[in-house]
């Protein structure tokens, strides 16, 4: 009874701070869990195995139907004589959420569930994935899987599509470019912070539930971040779901913003790495006594 009356007196305080903080702390030997070594920049071997080929078209699959189900959702609200009788701006951040929670739950034990280049450029600056294997994943897989899906959307409806913007995003009369820019880095950052914490080795190893549960905070993520910036860019956080769009659409408006879709989510992606590889993740559970 004395050990744990000791325990309640203390609570959070039973251990000491002065611990290592900062990358500093990632040396630590005294760990609960096994670090993962980082990627190697270059992994030429790669190229000659079939699991890379298979997670990268997952990845193109699952970028695919993600624009299909997404701008289909945005066409059906735009195209509406009736704005009470869509979905709305709601429907629409449930639309990108729900279709990020199922493809994250179902590609990532094979590809890692990235489906966004910010996403995979915020893990390769964390080193989790080669420099091979992000190029792979941005240029080919999710890019052309973006432009099939948007592709698909218009040969379905293109009179629809082509009458309502074709689900381009472009910063909203009544808003500057730096506002459209901070939305799509802020927005970005949340998204990619919840995707590195979602997955934390040092989280994994003490709660084995947390990798399971991983898509589900992931897909909320983009619902809220759907719910707050829809009005002022349209919400992008992926920059393919941007580029697909433009490239099917191809109207001039499409293309006078589309930088601020590049730009801000590989900016809002590197400060949620930094934020979390350093400041977060970087101290551990255990201390020494």
């Amino acid at each position: 009874m004395e050990g744990k009356e000791e325990d309640v007196r203390l609570g959070a305080n039973k251990y000491s701070e002065r611990q290592p903080i900062g990358t500093a702390a990632q040396g630590s030997e005294d760990k609960d869990y096994k670090e993962p070594p980082p990627a190697p920049l270059f992994e030429p071997g790669e190229l000659k195995s079939w699991s890379f080929y298979r997670a990268g078209i997952a990845e193109f699959m699952a970028t695919f139907l993600f624009l299909y189900v997404t701008i289909l959702t945005v066409m059906g609200y735009s195209g509406a004589t009736s704005k009470c009788a869509t979905v709305g701006i709601q429907g629409i951040a449930w639309s990108f959420g729900g279709m990020i929670f199922a493809l994250v739950y179902c590609t990532a034990g094979i590809s890692g569930g990235h489906i966004n280049p910010a996403m995979t450029f915020g893990l390769f600056l964390a080193r989790k994935l080669s420099l091979t294997r992000a190029v792979f994943y941005i240029i080919i897989m999710q890019c052309m899987g973006a432009i099939c899906g948007a592709g698909v959307v218009k040969g379905f409806q293109q009179g629809l599509y082509m009458g309502n913007g074709g689900g381009a995003n472009v910063v909203a009369p009544g808003y500057t470019k730096g506002s459209g820019l901070g939305a799509e880095i802020i927005g970005t950052f949340v998204l990619v912070y919840t995707v590195f914490s979602a997955t934390d080795a040092k989280r994994n190893a003490r709660d084995s539930h947390v990798p399971i549960l991983a898509p589900l905070p992931i897909g909320f993520a983009v619902f809220l971040v759907h719910l707050a910036t829809i009005p002022i860019t349209g919400t992008s956080i992926n920059p393919a779901r941007s580029l697909g769009a433009a490239i099917i659409y191809n109207r001039e408006h499409a293309w006078s913003d589309h930088w601020i879709f590049w730009v801000g989510p590989f900016i809002g992606a590197a400060l949620a790495a930094v934020y979390h590889q350093v400041v977060i993740r970087a101290i551990p559970f255990k201390t020494k006594s």
